[in-house]
């Protein structure tokens, strides 16, 4: 089966990222992010729990001259637009680069306050800030703010038990000229991978299952990873080689996903 695709675009942002993210905020080692970097991961989620782990693997890339190669977010859940700006900063001087490629609104159901975006639209014109990005929990949200041209990328949530994206999301978006779609949540919180929560007789998911899942779907270009040690890297790693689903494996999936949300 073929692998997945080594660069992707990141939608209308023009972004060249690789078909898995990773957070930092698990706990995952500077190795084992510099490893992935090596395989072309290289859009990383630096939220809210900023880890050492990947400070230290960012600081890394960027004394290694490689900063260009790197896709760097950087999230704020502030709907203050000084505390917005000031920890946004502060994220900036700690990972030791002058920018970030993309900064996340995160979790807003509704567009964010005036002030949130003039504040981010002046960041941007700093060149503190390439591109803007939204989260929320609330799936026809992603419809309105698709049509803004301010927003590059949407993180959306959605596995094999929150599949309800196919339905809410992808069918009312325009065919071109899309924001970047980025998926958050693959494993459900763990709950895919979890033996006690499966059917009767049905093992576990792995965690490249459950990436595949998602990269399998088309309308997605990323989907995010959150490692905790150097094993998990390695299986979410493992999720290139293998590729998309099958149809016996993509059936069994997505059984599976709806037992757990059910």
């Amino acid at each position: 089966m073929a692998a997945f695709p080594s660069r992707v675009t990141l939608g209308r942002t023009g972004l060249s990222v690789g078909p898995l993210g990773v957070a930092g905020g698990y706990g995952v080692d500077a190795r084992s992010l510099r490893k992935a970097f090596d395989r072309g991961v290289n859009y990383w989620y630096h939220g809210s729990l900023r880890r050492p782990g990947m400070t230290q693997a960012v600081r890394e890339i960027v004394a290694s001259g490689a900063r260009e190669k790197l896709v760097l977010v950087l999230q704020s859940y502030s709907r203050s637009a000084w505390l917005l700006e000031y920890t946004f900063s502060k994220g900036l001087k700690l990972l030791g680069t002058d920018y970030a490629d993309v900064l996340l609104l995160g979790w807003h159901n509704s567009a964010p306050a005036d002030r949130i975006f003039d504040r981010a639209m002046k960041l941007q014109e700093r060149g503190w800030v390439r591109h803007v990005a939204l989260s929320s929990h609330h799936r026809p949200a992603f419809v309105e703010f698709a049509k803004d041209q301010r927003v590059g990328v949407l993180h959306i949530r959605y596995s094999a038990a929150h599949p309800g994206a196919e339905n809410d999301v992808f069918p009312h978006l325009p065919p071109t000229g899309r924001p970047g779609i980025v998926a958050y949540t693959a494993t459900a919180w763990g709950k895919l991978l979890s033996a006690r929560r499966m059917p009767p007789g049905e093992p576990p998911l792995r965690g490249r299952d459950a990436y595949r899942f998602v990269l399998s779907n088309p309308d997605f270009d990323v989907c995010m990873t959150g490692p905790k040690d150097a094993s998990q890297m390695d299986e979410a790693l493992a999720t290139l080689d293998e590729g998309p689903l099958s149809a016996e494996e993509m059936a069994r999936v997505r059984k599976i996903g709806a037992y757990v949300h059910g």
